[in-house]
């Protein structure tokens, strides 16, 4: 398609807000493109930031999505994905455009996402600079013993990360707190959240030493028992060996990029991210 052809299409194309009952029909677009996706995620995102959740529509039917949250000072652009025979025609673009500009005016300074490679320039021509890699590990292993959940603990679970993100994510580790399993030590937490058929391990930070620690305390055997995926940065060095020691392997990887002000961001205090790509 023309430059000029696209920006004929545009002009007639709708954006409006992602609706609850879209929902099913993204699952099923983010199904076919082999992501791990939930219907919770999307409720979640929602209710935190309604304005910008943003849907396509070509003649009343939808043909994009994207969505976003705003924390602290910063912000999250996930699940962006556009239904095939529409792809090329700048609505990937359109409500790129548009997420951005709700983060901007809620006042996201900076603002992140995970990108293929193929994605890779479309984002830098928004301004997006890569920081890291995302390594998808997966593998198999069960708990030692129940997860707990500490009051007491919230404060230094947020401490420790912030100290990685450089900001403040109350409602995405409160989230991840009320859905899982919640395992602590001096200078890590790990939070276990169920995944599909499987679980999630993350979010799961602190200082690496601690937190590889805390993690062979509670997954003492790996290779039987539930699936388990998790996303790292490839930044933290220390987690390779440790997975790998434990059965896990690497089946897929993303960029992590930003925009706008620079993060204090600390990888090394990263061992896995709180959700599978949505909102970091």
């Amino acid at each position: 398609m023309s430059s000029k052809d696209r920006k004929k299409y545009l002009v007639s194309m709708h954006i409006d807000r992602f609706r609850h009952e879209d929902i099913d029909d993204f699952l099923a677009l983010a199904r076919g493109e082999g992501w791990i996706s939930e219907r919770w995620e999307f409720e979640f995102l929602l209710a935190q930031f309604p304005r910008g959740c943003l849907a396509a529509w070509d003649d009343g039917e939808p043909v994009g999505y994207v969505t976003s949250i705003k924390y602290g000072e910063s912000g999250w652009i996930g699940n962006l994905i556009v239904r095939g025979a529409f792809r090329g025609k700048g609505v990937g673009s359109a409500l790129m455009d548009r997420a951005l500009q709700a983060l901007a005016g809620a006042g996201a300074e900076t603002v992140w996402l995970t990108a293929s490679k193929q994605g890779k320039p479309m984002y830098e021509k928004l301004g997006f600079t890569a920081v890291d890699v995302i390594n998808r590990w997966e593998g198999k292993g069960s708990w030692r013993g129940a997860g707990k959940r500490i009051a007491d603990s919230r404060n230094d679970i947020l401490a420790m990360d912030y100290a990685g993100w450089g900001d403040r994510r109350d409602a995405v580790i409160d989230a991840a707190l009320r859905r899982g399993s919640l395992f602590c030590a001096d200078g890590a937490f790990l939070i276990s959240q169920p995944c599909g058929d499987g679980i999630q391990v993350g979010p799961w930070g602190g200082e690496s030493v601690c937190a590889a620690r805390l993690l062979n305390e509670v997954l003492p055997e790996a290779g039987k028992g539930a699936r388990m995926v998790l996303d790292v940065p490839i930044r933290n060095t220390g987690q390779t060996a440790l997975l790998m020691g434990k059965g896990f392997s690497i089946r897929s990887s993303a960029l992590l990029m930003y925009r706008g002000k620079a993060p204090a961001y600390a990888p090394e205090l990263i061992c896995a991210l709180a959700s599978m790509g949505g909102m970091g």
